[in-house]
């Protein structure tokens, strides 16, 4: 489907306000960029985001590997709790990688009644990033519309970026994730049969499948809530290779506290509340369950202070 077709499928009706970026995670300086794009549109126009479900690097240099934050499904449905009322998913193409940025916004006026463009200040539009906040000023006073840009948020004195949490998530540093989120890392996978070896030491686990490009937490054990079927329960995940047992294969186990229903098949989320320890090798399996005991019952104490947090 080209770009005319997909954006002609969701032609609005009302003249938009627009930002355009992946927005990977949808985080605490996309939502201060989003709070502007709704300021600006009003009660007359739409706060529109066009998010990309790939990178474009990885279309630019297309060796290079990417992990996200979130899937394209769970961005959208952030995007939209956010406030924005028209989300546009995009792939992000060879061909649109073509586009210079006269044609990428002609197209975003006659198809979207763009009347306004709002940019983080990383941002560029069209080939070779040409579209710099000069030049789609420039354009604007030719098509009709006009440019504003938004300073970044910092924390602790550093611009939040998407690639920042990242680093935050693969060393397992889930408060300062959490932190520059806005609210706790989450994943959604589906429950896989597993070796079942959890069930035999007494703790039963979900073994999820996740989306490839899915960016996971270090190797570690965590405090968790699972979200099955709308509700959220307690429960302690573990990532990783189990060395205990001599396996190599990375997984995500989710043991949910007092509970014992089959759950194969079935699509789970897991939020990320604390880091309770990394990964390690036991010298037997008694040693290694009874760990896990000890995890499970400081996985109950992150969690009540957490509910007990959000109480508060």
């Amino acid at each position: 489907m080209s770009l005319r077709q997909r954006l002609a499928k969701v032609a609005p009706e009302r003249e938009t306000v627009i930002t355009v970026g992946v927005f990977d995670g949808v985080h605490q300086g996309h939502r201060h960029l989003l709070n502007r794009v709704i300021e600006l549109a009003g009660d007359q126009s739409l706060p529109t985001v066009i998010t990309f479900s790939n990178k474009p690097i990885t279309v630019l240099r297309p060796s290079t590997k990417v992990n996200y934050l979130t899937t394209p499904d769970q961005r959208a449905g952030l995007l939209r709790e956010a406030g924005i009322r028209l989300v546009v998913g995009l792939e992000f193409t060879p061909s649109l990688s073509q586009l210079s940025a006269r044609d990428f916004t002609s197209v975003l006026v006659d198809f979207l009644k763009m009347k306004g463009l709002v940019m983080g200040p990383d941002t560029a539009l069209g080939h070779n990033r040409e579209g710099t906040f000069d030049r789609l000023t420039d354009l604007g006073q030719e098509l009709g519309f006009w440019v504003e840009t938004v300073a970044p948020l910092a924390d602790d004195g550093a611009p939040i970026k998407s690639r920042n949490i990242r680093e935050a998530v693969s060393r397992g540093e889930i408060a300062l994730c959490n932190r520059l989120l806005g609210r706790m890392h989450s994943m959604t996978g589906k429950v896989v049969v597993g070796n079942r070896q959890g069930r035999e030491f007494g703790f039963p686990t979900a073994n999820l499948e996740w989306f490839p490009d899915l960016m996971l937490p270090g190797d570690a054990i965590y405090a968790t809530w699972a979200l099955v079927d709308g509700k959220r329960l307690p429960s302690a995940t573990s990532i990783g290779i189990r060395p205990t047992l001599g396996l190599t294969e990375r997984v995500v186990e989710v043991h949910i506290l007092d509970f014992d229903r089959d759950l194969y098949g079935q699509e789970i989320g897991v939020e990320f509340v604390a880091k309770l320890r990394d990964q390690e090798t036991f010298p037997d399996l008694e040693t290694l369950i009874t760990q896990i005991g000890r995890d499970v019952e400081e996985a109950r104490l992150e969690l009540a202070r957490d509910q007990g947090a959000a109480i508060a």
